[in-house]
């Protein structure tokens, strides 16, 4: 969990407007790993401060009329990881880890995007986990045993087939394929003890 100093928060506290609508400034919540939006509240300044003094986040509920900490019925809490402000001072960003689904729907978001837009974000923490916490009979754990040489082979073989799907097969084919690449790409980096935000830093610095 983050440690904000008392500095941090104060700063922060000193930096909201929170005359400018009432008292309320409404809160994005995004998740920190795929970056996924998973909510907007509500932060009065009370909300504000039980949220930094506990990390947990906590909103005021306008249909309420109190503070509601996120999951105080379900556990489904949502821990603060960083807090940003927009540039007007009056909107807040929190990075979070949810402890489950976010919606009251039991759904992952409370946005119904039809799909989860970063699913490769959240794949590469799977196959984080599944190196951290081994799961027999998975496949990422027998690429894993079989070492990085079996492992960059078969990103190889998978360069080669996409590329042959997209000269000589169907859209179908090539989809397979190309999902192919990137889930041995995927546990390649994390055998290299890398990750996709260092690639996506890397074509950022790139683009400049």
């Amino acid at each position: 969990m983050p440690c904000f100093t008392a500095a941090a928060r104060e700063r922060l506290k000193m930096n909201i407007d929170f005359e400018k609508t009432g008292g309320l400034v409404p809160v994005i919540i995004q998740d920190e790993q795929t970056l996924e939006v998973l909510m907007l509240g509500y932060m009065n300044q009370e909300a504000y401060d039980k949220t930094v003094q506990e990390n947990i986040v906590t909103f005021y509920s306008r249909s309420k009329n109190r503070l509601w900490t996120k999951g105080e019925t379900s556990n489904n809490f949502l821990h603060v990881k960083s807090i940003s402000i927009d540039c007007d001072n009056d909107t807040l960003l929190i990075k979070a880890k949810a402890d489950g689904p976010t919606c009251h729907t039991g759904a992952r978001s409370c946005f119904n995007t039809g799909y989860n837009q970063n699913f490769i974000l959240e794949l590469e923490n799977i196959i984080a986990d599944r190196y951290a916490n081994p799961v027999e009979g998975s496949y990422v754990n027998k690429l894993r045993n079989k070492g990085l040489n079996k492992i960059a082979q078969k990103v190889g073989e998978e360069g080669v087939e996409t590329v042959i799907a997209a000269l000589a097969e169907t859209e179908t084919d090539l989809i397979n394929e190309a999902s192919d690449l990137v889930f041995h790409l995927l546990v390649l980096l994390r055998e290299k003890g890398l990750t996709l935000e260092t690639i996506a830093k890397n074509l950022e610095s790139r683009h400049k």
